[in-house]
């Protein structure tokens, strides 16, 4: 069932259009009767012609024994069911805004968002390198996607003829085991490029298997430097230091944080030019954005002044569930555009390309997976500025 059966106008999801005078439910709100030609007020552009014939005919009733598993009465306007394979455009006020050739059509189509989703051109490839742009994935809560997004996002960056390094600044080692490396096995880390002065990052650099990306690992010694780094001078910028001799080779750098507030994320915002947030499209996730954004200002303010939000990603999206749909909602409600119109849909081949220690990119190439951090890499491409 598409998405915008639930987004009337691509307004907030989950909400039927309710006006008076129509059939009411059991406690009295009374909803739009809708035909087979509209779903509140999202007109289907497909399915309406073949429909037709048959719009003289009473809309059929929808009676909550007929409706799909997990469906609650009252999300679903009363009409006719809709063909699940009839494309929607916006209401008709906004449909009249648009240009009438199709390539544009497809371009201002409202997203997941709710806002009309811009085209992000393919990148041209680059004559020269560096420097690099960095960027720290960064959210003090667990499991919201810190890890995929750096590996994915960096895969599709080298796919556009970008030059990325990734860092692995989490002790649990979990991006170095996404690329097919055993933390255990490593001699040295970035723990000892940042406590040992007479390492170069060339000693510590790995190559990985997608060509024009390198990998900085990491395992559980990393947890020691935030003890060790307390009576450093200058602790905070341990990192920058350390990869300030390798951004002029690279055109990204982007750092993976552990799931916390502490020394080691401070070291990567002060070390970063922008933040990317990975959120979960789940009501625990969103409670602790304000603590970060609030974190961020505070190491702009007294550390790093050149650190920017470059956006809030949206993961684990499940556009069948009302509860993905209002917490995206009310994201965008509270940051506006600083969220990305790429958001990433729940999808089985994430854990199966951890397994497999590559990317979506080249584990399932064709994977709608792999198409959205395909359109992230286009859209940071489009939103990030050049390093002076």
């Amino acid at each position: 069932m598409n998405e915008s059966t639930f987004a009337p106008g691509g307004g907030q999801p989950g909400l039927a259009e309710r006006v008076s005078g129509q059939p009411t439910d059991d406690t009295g709100a009374a909803y739009t009767t809708v035909g087979a030609s509209e779903i509140g007020t999202v007109a289907v552009r497909t399915f309406e012609a073949r429909q037709a014939a048959a719009s003289a005919a009473a809309p059929t009733t929808v009676y909550e024994a007929d409706l799909p598993a997990g469906l609650a009465y009252g999300e679903f306007a009363y009409g006719s069911y809709d063909d699940p394979d009839a494309e929607y455009e916006p209401d008709p006020e906004y449909a009249a805004t648009l240009a009438p050739d199709a390539a544009r059509q497809r371009r201002e189509r409202v997203g997941p968002t709710g806002r009309p989703l811009p085209y992000f051109p393919i990148p041209a490839p680059l004559a020269e390198h560096g420097p690099a742009q960095i960027i720290a994935m960064c959210n003090q809560k667990g499991g919201v996607g810190k890890t995929t997004s750096t590996i994915n996002l960096g895969a599709a960056l080298a796919e556009y003829g970008r030059r990325v390094l990734l860092v692995d600044f989490d002790p649990q080692g979990a991006l170095s085991v996404g690329l097919g490396v055993n933390p255990m096995e490593l001699d040295v880390t970035v723990y000892n490029l940042l406590m040992e002065r007479g390492l170069t990052a060339d000693e510590v650099l790995l190559k990985t298997a997608v060509p024009g990306m390198d990998l900085l690992p990491s395992n559980i010694d990393l947890s020691a430097a935030e003890v060790q780094l307390v009576s450093e001078v200058a602790r905070e910028s341990a990192l920058a230091r350390a990869l300030r001799p390798l951004l002029p080779d690279y055109d990204f750098v982007i750092i993976d944080c552990q799931p916390s507030l502490g020394l080691l994320t401070v070291n990567a915002l002060t070390a970063a030019h922008s933040v990317i947030v990975p959120l979960e499209c789940e009501f625990f996730a969103l409670r602790g954005v304000a603590l970060l954004t609030e974190t961020i200002e505070k190491v702009c303010e007294r550390l790093n002044p050149d650190l920017r939000l470059d956006g809030i990603l949206a993961t684990m999206y499940d556009s069948r569930t009302v509860h993905s749909r209002e917490v995206l909602a009310r994201v965008v409600e509270a940051f506006g555009d600083h969220v990305f119109h790429t958001v990433i849909g729940r999808t089985v081949r994430f854990p199966e390309t951890t397994v497999a220690g590559e990317p979506i990119t080249t584990y399932a190439t064709n994977s709608v997976g792999a198409a959205a951090y395909r359109q992230l890499a286009r859209e940071v491409l489009d939103r990030c500025r050049p390093v002076e």
